[in-house]
């Protein structure tokens, strides 16, 4: 081994060359600035094929750019694994499928469907619950009921109503006196429901509530609930409060013994806690009523914890790894973020587990996250994670380093132009410490971004009105730098280069052999 190499996700920062709604390219980032004219840099796709999506046009994410970061290869991920499980017909032979579709005809009970409602790609497609309520129906099943999360993330922030109307008229087309599907409950997936890493359990008690016990200001249909708490509240579709349609005062579909429920979502963070409600005897919120249901996600979410214990289509079996290599190169590494981007430098870099390769070589660091909302303090804990990262450098323990500061993602996402800039702000000035402390070690940093996010805050709007906050990922490609404190004349290869790549160039500079499945380095 050469020297220590540091690897630094910015989350959500990519390369835009537009300065319109670029909160990365107006903030003040000097440290930024004196990398790209000194080092040697150049952008890497993030998104699509490069990935494992299924086209150029499915924005990345933070799960899918750290298993690509994590393992120099690209496998079928998310929305590819699920379409071609949907199109063989192979997730309808599963046994989990049948075992819940008969539970339901058996009992005369419902299939209930829950999950986020939109064709972001990134935890859901509507296209995914359209084709199993279609499917559902020719089976046999009698009765389901829908519960949807709102986006407004993944997707234009104030969207919902194109895809309430989409599953509305799917729901009509199936609908023919021995079949019924209804719209049951929802809410925004930042309000409900969707929490992730157990940094607010809270949210998962208020969708039990109102999905399972029907619990919450009841409306005759979700349009109507759209439309009212919109006016009501301000709020954009991620953050709308939870609604219940009812009828004649009564919830048209709470959740009961014997039913079979499916979270069709398939990224595994935002599905891990509401797995566990449905699932486990104990469970950190009060659930009043725990009805004894069968219990399916669309993906395995945890392959270690196995969460949920059913489950659809089969997730990659993500092999050869980065840290595989280092822990049979005997080379000790340290992984570190604060919670909201904790399990993306382990259990997602890891290829999708929650265990350790080798507890004696890997140190892995989380620091809590605030619970507020994330435009109110755009610096987050990044001087925490800074700190840890310049603790770990010191100590000269470590062959490799790696870590992820979340805010140009967690503050993109909420569409808060200024607070995203700030966020930018912030993750420069702290690059600014590693690389003081990379100087006095002699440690390579590279620096890169597993997507875009603050690079994009606006949309235009169309006839010429205001433009609209963009909350969602970008489709742009991400910067990769390499900072070496001797000056080396290291340069970078010319090509079509992506997340992939990274971890066979990390490989060089520690001058191992990457596995000849890999990806190429990027290092000529």
């Amino acid at each position: 081994m050469k020297k220590p190499v540091v690897l630094i996700v910015m989350d959500g920062v990519g390369e835009n060359e537009n300065a319109f709604g670029n909160a990365v390219k107006s903030a003040y980032t000097p440290t930024l600035d004196y990398l790209k004219e000194t080092c040697p840099h150049t952008t890497i796709k993030a998104h699509g094929v490069a990935v494992g999506l299924p086209t150029d046009d499915d924005m990345g994410n933070s799960e899918v750019g750290h298993n690509a970061l994590g393992c120099g290869q690209c496998y079928a991920q998310g929305a590819k694994l699920v379409n071609q499980s949907i199109e063989s017909k192979k997730m309808y032979q599963s046994e989990t499928w049948k075992e819940l579709i008969e539970n339901c005809k058996a009992k005369k009970s419902t299939l209930h469907f829950l999950g986020l409602l939109s064709d972001g790609n990134v935890h859901s497609n509507i296209t995914h619950l359209k084709a199993m309520l279609a499917e559902a129906k020719e089976e046999g099943i009698e009765k389901c009921r829908v519960h949807i999360l709102l986006d407004g993330r993944d997707v234009p922030a104030t969207s919902a109503q194109i895809y309430i109307q989409d599953l509305e008229d799917t729901l009509a087309g199936l609908n023919d006196g021995k079949f019924e599907g209804k719209i049951a409950s929802g809410g925004g997936r930042m309000k409900i429901t969707m929490d992730r890493y157990e940094a607010n359990w809270d949210m998962v008690k208020l969708g039990w509530d109102t999905h399972v016990l029907g619990k919450g200001p009841q409306f005759a249909t979700a349009m109507e609930a759209l439309e009212t708490l919109r006016k009501e509240t301000g709020a954009i579709d991620q953050d709308l409060p939870p609604f219940v349609i009812a009828e004649n005062g009564t919830p048209v579909g709470t959740i009961e013994d014997g039913d079979s429920v499916i979270l069709f979502n398939f990224r595994g963070d935002r599905a891990i806690e509401i797995s566990k409600a449905f699932e486990q005897e104990t469970c950190p919120i009060d659930r009043e009523r725990f009805p004894k249901v069968l219990f399916a996600g669309m993906l395995e979410y945890d392959g270690d914890l196995k969460i949920p214990s059913k489950y659809l289509v089969s997730p990659p079996d993500i092999q050869n790894t980065l840290s595989e290599l280092l822990v049979k190169n005997n080379i000790k590494q340290y992984a570190v973020s604060e919670t909201q981007k904790f399990g993306h430098v382990t259990y997602f870099w890891n290829g999708n587990r929650s265990e350790k390769f080798s507890e004696e070589l890997e140190i892995f660091e989380e620091v809590p996250s605030d619970v507020v909302p994330f435009e109110q303090r755009p610096y987050m804990k990044a001087a925490e994670v800074t700190d840890k990262i310049i603790a770990a450098i010191n100590s000269g323990e470590y062959g490799f380093i790696r870590a992820n500061y979340p805010n140009g993602d967690m503050v993109g996402h909420t569409g808060n132009y200024l607070a995203a800039q700030i966020a930018v702000e912030m993750v420069d000035l702290s690059l600014a410490r590693v690389l003081e402390a990379a100087k006095a070690n002699n440690v390579y940093v590279c620096i890169t971004a597993d997507h875009g996010n603050a690079d994009e805050m606006y949309e235009k709007a169309k006839n010429g009105g205001d433009p609209k906050p963009k909350t969602a990922h970008t489709l742009n490609p991400v910067p990769f730098i390499i900072y070496d404190p001797e000056g080396s004349e290291l340069k970078i290869k010319q090509g079509n280069f992506g997340l992939a790549n990274v971890a066979a160039t990390v490989a060089t500079l520690l001058e191992l052999d990457p596995p000849s499945v890999w990806e190429e380095s990027m290092i000529d």
